[in-house]
């Protein structure tokens, strides 16, 4: 297993990352310890959820995976485990959380609430890194970044990251910790896919000149590239719920990753993938992870059978043949999303 280092840490964690936002909606707990033992057996050491999961999110069911997590690790040693785990932030556009009655914000009070109801659901005194959900255009990132620092001088977290983030929030957020002594953020969780590359832009130069790492989230798009959706075909999965959701926002969703041009962007990629020999899946994940400014691609699954041609990107190496196959496909069909 090639161990990959997240940011200025020493957080050696593997090139696929266990996601767990299915755990306890689409993935009940015994399935869903069924699938972070089989990537636990195949060599994978990090696991990512957070507060507000599962998804879709509920106030009836928030925290529910973290308790799922926390059970779990029982089973196995605990610093054989990197793991993540992030504070809600305020509203993200297209809902919102639906934790602490939906008036959460990244300040001191929530942060620390949050982080003791992370600690407690999954059963552990420390987090390995603990991630601001989504960036709070409100609260001054001074006290965002103070509240963290505490938290790691307590031990409580080791390291911070950040996620949903722009280039000029997390350049700022890095000027904030220099300049006041903070620890910083070492990461960057951010939606990254061959349907989705607007993250090669200004925050890639950041990732790259700051040394700060990428966690891809969503690398399948949503489960739209393994082609599961071409045909005319609505299986049953989320954004087949989110089309025929009542939610305008979820609607939104759905359509942004599900329409005419990522479909057909999706056949040729399906194409690419059979010419090469493997699972378009496959294809998808071992793209998303080869980049220089990534640690760890994170994964999801609602059964252990899809984990398969996932853990075969685990070690793989694109060809430059087939990248520039993506590119070319990537430049032909082109739609808002990047």
């Amino acid at each position: 297993m090639n161990y990959r280092y997240i940011g200025k840490t020493g957080l050696r964690v593997s090139p696929i990352c266990m996601g767990t936002m299915t755990f306890g909606t689409q993935a009940d707990k015994k399935e869903a310890f069924a699938i972070m033992d089989k990537a636990y057996e195949r060599g994978i050491n990090f696991f990512d959820t957070a507060e507000l999961y599962p998804v879709p999110p509920s106030g009836e069911l928030f925290g529910l995976t973290e308790e799922i997590v926390g059970e779990w690790m029982q089973t196995k040693p605990r610093d054989s485990i990197i793991l993540a785990s992030k504070v809600a932030g305020a509203a993200s556009g297209w809902f919102v959380p639906p934790v602490r009655h939906g008036l959460t914000a990244i300040d001191r009070f929530h942060i620390e609430r949050a982080v003791e109801g992370s600690l407690k659901r999954l059963k552990t005194d420390y987090i390995d890194l603990y991630q601001m959900h989504w960036p709070d255009t409100i609260v001054p990132i001074e006290e965002s970044l103070e509240a963290f620092d505490r938290l790691v001088k307590s031990g409580k977290v080791r390291y911070m990251g950040t996620s949903n983030d722009t280039a000029y929030g997390t350049t700022k957020a890095l000027m904030k910790s220099e300049q006041h002594g903070y620890a910083r953020f070492e990461s960057i969780q951010n939606n990254f896919s061959l349907l989705n590359r607007r993250f090669l832009d200004e925050l890639s130069t950041v990732c790259e000149k700051e040394n700060i790492s990428l966690l891809p989230y969503s690398p399948l798009a949503g489960g739209v590239l393994s082609g599961k959706y071409n045909g005319g075909f609505h299986p049953k999965g989320r954004f087949t719920d989110y089309m025929n959701s009542p939610n305008v926002r979820q609607q939104a969703m759905a359509t942004r990753f599900l329409n005419d041009k990522t479909l057909a962007s999706t056949a040729k990629y399906v194409e690419i993938a059979k010419a090469a020999g493997m699972h378009p899946v496959t294809l998808a994940t071992a793209w998303s992870k080869q980049f220089d400014f990534v640690a760890s691609t994170i994964i999801g699954a609602t059964s252990v059978e899809q984990l398969d041609p996932i853990f075969k990107a685990m070690d793989l190496t694109l060809s430059d043949e087939i990248l520039k196959a993506c590119d070319k496909v990537h430049e032909d069909i082109l739609y808002p999303m990047g």
